[in-house]
């Protein structure tokens, strides 16, 4: 007879919740750029489209891994790991554009750290419960 797996431990439980309704704000303020009117795009500022489509494409994956994580799947843990590497990566090719001189718009460097900290914070928190 197996034993049925622990529960979460609530706080996880509330980071992962987060986790998916980031996701949902992600594909809807990305949608709205992409997908929206030129007025829409305007106010945007100076995005940088692989940066806009990346996020966009991620919010999807936010909520993919936040379902996998909260069933307690190992591919949610590994999506997870899987989300924070790519930030991270994607995040210094945004740097290393900025260096070079490209236009941006500061609460985009604050929405990738923000990306990044709680993906990887996720990965790690979703790790340490699964062992």
């Amino acid at each position: 007879m197996t034993t049925p797996p622990k529960k979460l431990p609530i706080a996880l439980r509330a980071f992962i919740v987060f986790g998916f309704i980031f996701g949902i704000l992600t594909l809807f303020s990305g949608g709205s750029v992409l997908f929206g009117s030129d007025e829409a795009r305007e106010s945007a500022g100076a995005y940088m489209p692989f940066i806009l489509w990346f996020n966009f494409l991620a919010g999807g994956f936010y909520i993919l891994a936040a379902i996998g994580l909260w069933l307690r799947r190992p591919w949610g843990t590994s999506l997870a790991i899987a989300i924070s590497a790519s930030t991270v990566f994607v995040a210094a090719i945004f740097a290393y554009t900025i260096i070079q001189g490209a236009a941006f718009e500061m609460r985009t460097v604050g929405a990738m750290i923000i990306r990044a900290s709680v993906w990887t914070g996720l990965a790690l928190a979703s790790m340490k419960a699964n062992t």
